[in-house]
């Protein structure tokens, strides 16, 4: 495992220093618990407070299982689940209370008030080496800025702070405005890029690198419309890192082997283990593995084998998959929607395909698409509820289509056609290089490009909303019968409303805005 501590009793030590127990918003005071004196007495327990807020993405809630996924591919134009279920997030019912991401907000709080706490504790820490707080101080300004990242997409102003505060004085902040949060964390990734190291190796793979800290000041910059500097931060990570682009597209996604994991294209992943229970495994898998009650196509009807009937899902688990050591053993509650998963919407000689979508599997066709590079049939190294897969948060194609569009935005598509035309040259045989646009072409061109290479990883829906698309988009893509969102989407569901929870907790929140994100 990298980036976790792998040992049982570790883990539960950390758990007992680090993590607490809290369910409420802001309510955890790390500052009665924890202390430089008490606390940061070595390298080491520094190191170990740094693994904890690793280990705090790993909740459900973020990146476990669907907690942002609900709310970055949910409720867009590439994917649904294959029945009715999570109908209040993909058909936008979401109201107060209901699929408000209450999870996802306390946990991302989390995240900003251990990181808040131990960078308050590690900082002119006279225990510690300058080098251990150079590095750790480092992470701990990348992990907060990426809490903030997220609460500032899913809620647009929020509460903010950067310094530790009294839990009294916390529990009654109001929300602070978007543009000022999101500056103050591009000073700190801009920071965290000096401090942090370019590479790790063996136990450390997985650590966020100064390219991480690049990447998503990137995204900061690019989603706020600063094209230069979203430009020169990707200029910075294509140029300067040892990142690639690997030659093969399913490459990148290829994790059946849980001791190769990782590969150059990866700059930013979170890192999952099986057989060390959650949150170190990940479920997130299940949701992308087709269930065996609904396949194979017509299940329960017959086949005839070497002149022997056999009902056609019992000979499909049995005698196909079986002696493969696999099965269908998932939930299905993220499929391609019908639209992305017709090859004929997809570019001709657009190689990606096959490396995204499945909807045959050995020669037997199956009820619904599923998305290739995210599943994992094995099972042996990859069960039902103990995933090893690591979730690819940032990886290089990104960056270089990020650097597409700022230097489009800035120049029109003269420039900008190196970039994209880098990662089409892998996706296409023969090649099929972009010229001849103008700038709108070029633009709308990569509503479609950042679709069929990113689909499915976590960046459409905020993509759509970015580009004042999203509305456009969810009520002109086909559905399935038991979802409409179209029918129930409005402007405001840019945003989430702060939960109801939070509210009740906290009515200083309402202040800045009574209606809640436009909900009331």
């Amino acid at each position: 495992m990298k980036t976790i501590i792998t040992n049982k009793f570790l883990i539960l030590l950390l758990g007992l220093l680090v993590l607490g127990s809290c369910d409420e918003f802001l309510e955890e005071d790390l500052r009665d618990q924890i202390t430089p004196d008490a606390f940061f007495t070595n390298d080491k327990e520094a190191e170990l407070a740094v693994n904890g807020v690793y280990r705090l993405y790993h909740d459900n809630n973020l990146y476990r299982q669907r907690g942002l996924d609900n709310y970055y591919t949910s409720g867009a134009d590439i994917q649904a689940a294959n029945r009715d279920v999570n109908g209040s997030i993909h058909n936008y019912l979401i109201q107060e209370g209901t699929a408000d991401g209450n999870g996802t907000w306390i946990q991302l709080y989390r995240v900003v008030n251990n990181t808040t706490e131990f960078i308050f504790n590690i900082e002119n820490n006279e225990n510690l080496s300058q080098e251990v707080i150079d590095h750790r101080l480092g992470e701990l300004l990348f992990l907060r800025a990426l809490a903030y990242f997220h609460l500032t997409n899913l809620w647009g102003d929020v509460p903010f702070y950067t310094e530790p505060l009294p839990v009294l004085e916390r529990s009654v902040l109001g929300r602070h405005p978007k543009a000022e949060i999101r500056s103050a964390m591009k000073a700190d990734l801009a920071r965290a890029f000096d401090l942090l190291p370019g590479s790790y190796s063996g136990n450390d793979l997985g650590r966020a690198t100064k390219w991480a800290a690049a990447t998503l000041k990137a995204k900061y910059h690019l989603f706020d419309r600063e094209w230069a500097e979203a430009k020169a931060e990707c200029d910075i990570v294509i140029d300067q890192s040892p990142h690639r682009l690997l030659d093969n597209y399913a490459d990148v996604f290829d994790q059946s082997d849980p001791s190769a994991q990782y590969n150059d294209e990866h700059i930013f992943v979170v890192d999952f283990e099986a057989d060390y229970g959650g949150p170190l495994n990940t479920t997130r898998t299940d949701d992308y593995n087709p269930r065996i009650r609904d396949e194979p196509f017509n299940r329960n009807g017959d086949t005839l084998i070497n002149g022997q009937t056999y009902q056609r899902v019992d000979y499909f688990q049995n005698q196909v998959l079986r002696p493969r050591n696999e099965d269908m053993t998932g939930y299905g509650w993220s499929v391609p929607l019908p639209e992305f998963a017709l090859r004929e919407n997809w570019q001709e000689g657009d190689l990606r395909y096959d490396a995204t979508i499945v909807t045959e599997y050995l020669g037997w066709k199956l009820s619904f698409p599923y998305f290739r590079k995210n599943w994992n049939l094995d099972q042996e190294n990859s069960l039902r509820g103990n995933h090893p897969e690591n979730f690819i948060v940032f990886r290089l194609a990104d960056v270089y289509l990020m650097a597409a569009e700022a230097e489009n935005e800035m120049n029109g598509p003269g420039n900008a056609y190196a970039y994209v035309n880098k990662v089409r040259e892998r996706a296409f045989e023969p090649d099929q290089p972009w010229s001849g646009m103008s700038q709108e072409q070029f633009r709308e061109a990569m509503y479609e490009e950042r679709k069929f290479e990113l689909s499915a990883e976590g960046h459409r829906r905020m993509d759509l909303i970015r580009w004042g698309i999203l509305l456009e988009r969810v009520k002109s893509v086909q559905h399935r019968a038991w979802n409409n969102p179209g029918a129930n989407i409005q402007p405001y569901h840019v945003l989430l409303p702060i939960p109801q929870q939070q509210l009740e907790l906290n009515p200083n929140l309402l202040e800045s805005d009574p209606t809640n994100n436009g909900y009331r």
